[in-house]
């Protein structure tokens, strides 16, 4: 089993959401997250200048069995894809366990 984070644009979570449900996973956690990227420079919008070192994005964690690893992987590089500095970031983790508290099913069995 594998944790899989990503640091994703806030405009983009809708087509991550659907494309991670296109390849069959259907359960994950969301949140809303503030960051400090990269990126030196600020904006300008009607005349306003404004900084973007405080960036807003969504926060995804996903557990998934091995089988799922890489098309996970490859949904989210596919969609949270612009080609633009601030596309975000995936991290891949080992799960050494999982436990459904109300069956109390272990590993595997645990996810689906």
């Amino acid at each position: 089993m594998k944790k899989i984070e990503a640091i994703i644009r806030k405009s983009k979570f809708d087509e991550v959401r659907d494309a991670l449900h296109q390849v069959e996973v259907n359960f994950f956690s969301y949140w809303d997250v503030t960051g400090v990227g990269n990126e030196k420079q600020g904006h300008v919008y009607r005349g306003v200048s404004y900084s973007t070192a405080d960036i807003q994005r969504r926060y995804v964690s996903i557990v998934v069995n091995d089988e799922f690893v890489d098309r996970t992987l490859e949904a989210l590089l596919k969609s949270a894809y612009t080609g633009n500095v601030g596309d975000g970031k995936i991290f891949v983790s080992p799960v050494d366990e999982a436990y459904r508290i109300r069956t109390r099913e272990k590993g595997k069995e645990s996810l689906n």
